[in-house]
């Protein structure tokens, strides 16, 4: 018995507000398509790539450059969904008991074990969809919008792929529907429109459908987390300005005449920081781990201090995600230091520096920082974390 995928490839990504298709879109450093085949690789036979002509080299460049290798073929996506099934369905030639994964490449989450779950209820029962249960109330509406039933949610699944099925199933099934014009949303649809039984097995909530920008962002998370659940820390912190001290800001030395008082190098806005990620995780606050009683934290780089306050969240499960910082400061002017303190922060948490915001702001001459006694920083910042 032989395992075939059809790998649906020909979305433009218009709802993804994106410039190319969302299949070639970079995830983590890898593009969506190859998440995906990287996925089925281990059990496919042969793939078929249905995919518009014009970017089926963009996709083979990608398999290349990743040196993904896997037995596989184009084929040409149609106008709608069913007819790009039945485009690369035509170019197999199974065994009637061989089984066929049809998939949507824009879900490159899918788990070996949901995949292997489908292969496995397609050898015992011909047919296999991946479903989680609904979790919400869902409404029936006429074209006015009012309401004509509430389904029965405990028996409402929200489907997704692979969709899998023995190729004496799905392909007939499939070139019947071409020709009585039958056009469905998904690949089960045309077996139960013809009153072919389907079973639906248990999906998985992190096979998501990249589809909006929002789901990029989620799928991030999901691969930088695992299953994960995010926490939001807030930190606040204050030194004072005092003369023959220089004046450090996210590890930037600033040139004034002033500098900060403290025991490290009192970077403010470092120490804010640290206080937001340590507070998110319920680890305590700096003066615990870094006490000012230690003479070996006497002068000591507040970056320093930042990369050991990520190791210890590390070690206790969690990451940071991304973190605002402001800083309130009647003078010096901060504004051509900012690039270079994000850079610094960036770095020290290991994070790319367009989810790190640094900001500077005066009080209006206001308070002790608008009288130049002191500068203070404020801090949030959000971390993840693997479920427990």
């Amino acid at each position: 018995m032989k395992t075939y995928v059809v790998m649906l490839a020909g979305g433009r990504g218009s709802r993804m507000n994106a410039s190319v298709n969302k299949i070639l879109m970079p995830l983590c450093g890898t593009p969506v398509i190859i998440r995906s085949l990287q996925a089925f690789s281990p059990y496919a036979d042969e793939t078929v790539i249905v995919a518009r002509p014009d970017e089926q080299k963009l996709i083979q460049d990608e398999i290349t450059r990743f040196g993904l290798s896997l037995p596989f073929r184009f084929a040409a996506g149609g106008e709608t969904r069913q007819q790009s099934v039945l485009s690369g369905l035509k170019c197999l030639s199974p065994d009637p008991s061989d089984i066929i994964l049809i998939h949507d490449a824009a879900r490159c989450l899918v788990s070996p074990d949901l995949i292997e779950r489908i292969i496995r209820s397609v050898a015992e029962s011909g047919t296999g969809i991946p479903g989680v249960p609904a979790t919400s109330t869902y409404k029936l509406c006429d074209a006015d919008s009012f309401v004509t039933d509430t389904p029965d949610r405990s028996c409402l699944y929200e489907i997704q792929t692979p969709q899998g099925f023995t190729a004496e199933t799905i392909i007939p099934a499939s070139l019947r529907a071409a020709e009585d014009g039958i056009d469905c949303t998904d690949d089960a649809c045309v077996l139960e429109h013809y009153g072919i039984p389907v079973k639906v097995v248990r999906g998985d909530p992190s096979n998501i459908k990249l589809t909006e920008p929002a789901d990029l962002e989620r799928a991030r998370s999901i691969l930088e987390g695992g299953a994960s659940f995010m926490r939001i820390g807030m930190g606040y912190d204050v030194h004072r300005l005092v003369e023959g001290r220089k004046l450090i800001l996210c590890g930037v030395e600033v040139p004034f005449e002033l500098g900060l008082l403290g025991h490290s190098d009192a970077d403010v806005a470092l120490h804010a920081l640290m206080d937001a990620m340590l507070g998110a995780c319920a680890l305590g606050d700096i003066g615990k781990h870094f006490p000012d009683s230690d003479e070996k934290y006497r002068g000591v780089s507040s970056v320093l201090l930042l990369t050991e306050t990520n190791r210890i969240l590390s070690e206790h499960g969690f990451a940071v995600y991304n973190a605002d910082i402001t800083i309130a400061a009647q003078k010096p002017k901060l504004l051509p230091y900012i690039a270079e303190m994000k850079a610094n922060t960036a770095q020290a948490v290991g994070l790319p520096e367009d989810r790190i915001s640094v900001k500077a702001t005066t009080t209006e001459k206001l308070g002790f920082e608008g009288r130049m006694e002191g500068i203070s920083a404020y801090a949030v910042c959000t971390v993840v974390a693997k479920e427990r």
